[in-house]
């Protein structure tokens, strides 16, 4: 399949390769639907395989984008961008600055922020070039580092999941398997252990899986065991795709909730929880409390109002919830419903709009 055919498939609007020889600058911007506002969504750095897996990343991620912005109520559309190479090895201040370039002359279609191997430091280097980044340091007015409203978001959001499938939303004495203790899962596994949780932890960085171990009081397991742990709740909190046909048959877990992007390797895997009786809470749902975050800077930034909106994301699950319930539909399939109304309802009303306008200038010209 070519890139256009891949675009299509999925009508994606655009697709832009950035490179800057003098600093080692390879990137990928991709922005998928526009409908509801400019595309907003983190940069990734990553040390992809190929070129090829670091374009199909950004696509994928730029698409869950335009759903977790339609179902968060959110007026934002869906983009991601990704650049290849390693973040603790590769990074220099020329690399962001460029990268900051290509992003102004996207002219506003594409807004950025922090992401997996990026920080709050590498957006102040954006923003040095452009305006269209956010979750820069409070010091330029910003909201800082996005990672604690996600981590809140996805501690609320699997609240809501265990409510569904234990009754109630106290997760004192349960066991979470986080895989993968990143900023925002670090965070997460704090409010678990204060709630009372018991955790198992695994990462590919050691020190990482020390601290939670040394924090919290974490069980430390191999990264290749995890999803086979005796646990209560699965949370997936690093790249995606660990929901698919070898971990579904190690899972022991009844709830898949965490902070990963495209837990699910194909929407099959979702189905296939539905039928295991596992609740699944959607992962671009429940994730959102970082970009609900940010966008609030767009407003003019109240800390009090962005964090009242993030604590929205258990209502949001608990609509999911239900819907999949009386309707019989896996949960993946009920949030994407409820985010494909609100874009195509935008697009309808938007469509009407721009009829009427033709219209009435036609009549104008007519009488003219």
């Amino acid at each position: 399949m070519s890139w256009f055919e891949a675009m299509e498939h999925h009508d994606y609007e655009e697709l832009v390769l950035c490179q800057d020889r003098a600093s080692g600058l390879k990137a990928i911007i991709a922005i998928h639907d526009t409908t509801l506002g400019p595309a907003l969504g983190g940069t990734r750095m990553w040390t992809y395989a190929s070129e090829e897996a670091a374009i199909e990343d950004a696509l994928r991620l730029a698409r869950g984008m335009t759903y977790k912005h339609a179902v968060s109520g959110l007026n934002l559309g869906g983009g991601k961008a990704v650049i290849i190479g390693d973040p603790r090895r590769d990074k220099n201040e020329a690399m962001f600055r460029a990268f900051g370039r290509y992003i102004q002359g996207l002219n506003g279609r594409y807004v950025t922020a922090e992401d997996v191997g990026t920080t709050e430091e590498d957006m102040n280097l954006i923003y040095q070039e452009t305006d269209y980044v956010t979750g820069i340091s409070p010091s330029y007015g910003s909201s800082g580092n996005p990672s604690p409203a996600t981590a809140w978001g996805v501690y609320r959001g699997m609240k809501a999941a265990a409510k569904q499938a234990f009754g109630t939303d106290l997760l004192e004495g349960k066991t979470v398997a986080v895989q993968g203790v990143g900023n925002v899962a670090m965070r997460l596994c704090k409010y678990l252990y204060e709630e009372g949780a018991h955790l198992i932890v695994t990462d590919i960085h050691k020190d990482s899986v020390k601290q939670a171990v040394d924090q919290f009081g974490a069980k430390a397991v191999d990264p290749a065991d995890i999803t086979g742990v005796d646990c209560d709740i699965y949370a997936p909190c690093a790249l995606g795709g660990t929901i698919n046909d070898d971990t579904l048959k190690q899972l022991k877990a009844k709830v898949v909730a965490g902070c990963a992007n495209n837990q699910l390797l194909e929407p099959r895997h979702g189905d296939k929880l539905h039928e295991m009786g596992i609740v699944y809470a959607p992962d671009y749902v429940i994730n959102a409390g970082g970009v609900i975050n940010i966008a609030d800077e767009l407003n003019g930034y109240n800390a009090d109002r962005a964090w009242s909106k993030v604590g929205e994301i258990y209502n949001n699950l608990e609509k999911i919830f239900d819907t999949s319930r009386t309707e019989g539909i896996a949960t993946y399939i009920a949030a994407d419903r409820l985010a494909e109304r609100r874009i195509e309802l935008m697009k309808n009303t938007r469509s009407t709009f721009l009829q009427n306008g033709h219209h009435a200038l036609s009549s104008r010209r007519l009488r003219g």
